[in-house]
Formats: structure tokens, C-alpha cells, sequence
């Protein structure tokens, strides 16, 4: 693997969520993989989960850890090719870049959907920058469009909870929230279903149908409770509208998931990326009930990035 950014980074899925699962049976068997390397983690925005199961995984593989919170501890970057930098931007991102490159051997970045320019968010106008630039294999720890460490989470939380012998039923369905949220979450996770051997559908209201560039000729179905009827495992993710680019568009029904809506599912499993807006995307006693592998889900964020760090080191180490 020379470097993730989506699964078509990868070449075996199945093979890398075995892997990942043999990981989280012993984190620690890979110590010196990465000894006398340096990864860089680079946030331009705020994170839990991606920052610490990041830092635990590149830890447990021995890799020297350094981490830049770009927002509010380096210089305001430039992000525009060709700018005349006579304002409050103070150094350009390809000249940081370029220093990342001496001091990394990797370098793992995340940066949000900006919500303003449709054609930015869409061509990834940050993340396309570090691929770009970046002499050193690069990983996304979330962008624009994708969250691919968070989807391969996914994968392996639904390949350890399914014991029968069919596909499982999974649903994405779309939940409220107060404000227009990104569609990397949606995105990446409806690319990462189209590869797994599961019955995908999507679920959600009229006027907020994800970017077919993702969706390609996966069902999706503007009524919940048809959608959820059977459904195994049911992925609760909010977005904002991608035709009416981060607008809200008026939804009248009850989208919120609530332990009156699984008992039209097959005893559905309850995934979610987190943070949660609890009792507006899902109800409390969904997330604290016996059907949330929520939890689990988290946990898994350190085995997808210790499976990811590890191939690239495999690389790295072969040159």
C-alpha cells in the first residue's frame, strides 16, 4: 500500500480486515515495525477518536508520533496557488508540506469539507494539495469527501458481529441534526458497502440523496420505515443536502431512530461514527441499549489505522 486516502487504496479488503482483526487479538505484535520512523499527524480540525486510536496505533507499531494541530498551533496557511500572501495568511501550504517531507516518513492529514465551494469540497482542494506535494506516502485521516480509516472501522465492526451463514441487511440511514453537516462520513461509507458481500440500501428524506459518484446504483429509499424493514445493521449518519450544496431542506417526518423503529429489523445492530447528537439523531435508548455496537465501532478506529500504518510500512521497509 503506497499510500490510503479511499478503499480503491486497497488491494484486498477481505485480507485487510483479517488483518486488523489478528491485530486487535494482539496489538502489540508489530513493535518494531516502525522503529526509526516518524509519522506526522496533521489536523486541520477538531478530533477525538481519529486523533488518539491514530496516536495508540502508531504507537503500538513503534513509530515515532508527531502531531501538529494546524489550526491553532502553525502559521495561518495559504492554500491558493498563485496568491500574493500580503494578508493574514503567513505561509503557503506547499512550503509546509515540503518541511513535512524532511521530517516524516508518513504523513497522516485531516481536513474537513469547507461547505462553502461545492467544486472545492468535491475536488478535495486541500487533500489534493498534500497528494500533490508530499513526497512520502500519504494517508487521510479524514477529507472532503471520505473518512476511509472510519469506513474500514466499519467494515470490521460488521465482519466480527455477523455469524450466519447469508448477507447481512445493512442500512445507511440518514438522522437530523441542528446544522449542515459534510457527506465524508455517507460517502465513504456507501464506497466500502458497494465491496462488501452485504445487501446495501440507503435511506433518506427527498433532497438529500448523497453524490451518485459514491452511491453509484445502490438503492436508496425516501421512506425509513420500508428501508429498516429486516435490516441487520442499521449505519445512523446525518447530512446536510448535496444538490442544494450544505442546505437544510425542510424534513416533516421523524427520522430520529428509536427503539420503535428497530422493532421493525431483524434485532438490527446500531452503528454510528460519533460524536452523536443523542436524542436527535438517535434516541438514548437506542445509544445505550443492547443493540448499540457503537462503542465497538470506536474501538475499531485503532485496528483500522494499525492495519493501514502497518502496510505502509511494509512498503517502506521493502525499499
Amino acid at each position: 500500500m503506497k499510500k490510503f486516502t479511499a478503499v480503491s487504496d486497497v488491494e484486498n479488503l477481505q485480507e485487510i480486515i483479517k488483518k486488523a482483526l489478528q491485530i486487535k487479538e494482539n496489538p502489540l505484535s508489530e513493535t518494531d515495525k516502525g522503529k526509526g520512523k516518524t509519522i506526522g499527524l496533521v489536523f486541520l480540525n477538531s478530533s477525538l477518536r481519529t486523533r488518539l486510536s491514530s496516536q495508540i496505533a502508531a504507537q503500538n507499531l513503534g513509530l515515532n508520533v508527531l502531531t501538529l494541530n494546524a489550526a491553532q498551533e502553525a502559521w495561518n496557511l495559504e492554500f491558493a496557488d498563485g496568491a500574493v500572501m500580503n494578508g493574514d495568511t503567513v505561509e503557503h501550504i506547499k512550503d509546509a508540506i515540503e518541511v513535512l517531507n524532511q521530517y516524516c516518513d508518513i504523513i497522516a492529514v485531516r481536513c474537513f469539507a469547507g461547505m462553502k465551494s461545492k467544486e472545492d469540497d468535491v475536488n478535495e482542494s486541500i487533500l489534493s494539495q498534500f497528494e500533490q506535494h508530499a513526497k512520502v506516502p500519504v494517508i487521510s485521516l479524514e477529507s472532503a469527501t471520505r473518512h476511509p480509516l472510519q469506513s474500514l472501522a466499519d467494515c470490521i465492526t460488521i465482519t466480527e458481529s455477523w455469524q450466519e451463514d447469508r448477507k447481512p441487511k445493512v442500512v445507511l440511514t440518514w438522522a437530523p441534526h441542528i446544522k449542515p453537516i459534510a457527506h465524508a462520513v455517507g460517502n465513504s461509507f456507501a464506497e466500502w458497502m458497494q465491496e462488501m458481500d452485504v445487501d446495501f440500501i440507503i435511506t433518506n428524506p427527498e433532497g438529500y440523496d448523497l453524490d451518485k459518484n459514491f452511491t453509484k446504483d445502490v438503492k436508496v429509499i425516501h421512506d425509513q420505515d420500508e428501508a429498516l424493514k429486516d435490516a441487520d445493521f442499521i449505519y445512523v449518519k446525518n447530512w446536510s443536502s448535496f444538490d442544494e450544496y450544505a442546505e437544510m431542506p425542510e424534513v416533516k417526518e421523524n427520522w430520529m431512530l428509536t427503539n420503535e423503529k428497530l422493532e421493525n429489523t431483524n434485532q438490527a445492530k446500531v452503528m454510528h461514527c460519533l460524536p452523536v447528537r443523542r436524542n436527535v439523531e438517535l434516541s438514548d435508548e437506542v445509544m445505550d441499549g443492547e443493540n448499540s455496537i457503537i462503542y465497538q465501532q470506536a474501538k475499531n478506529r485503532i485496528f483500522s489505522a494499525q492495519a493501514v500504518f502497518s502496510e505502509i510500512l511494509d512498503e517502506l521497509n521493502s525499499k
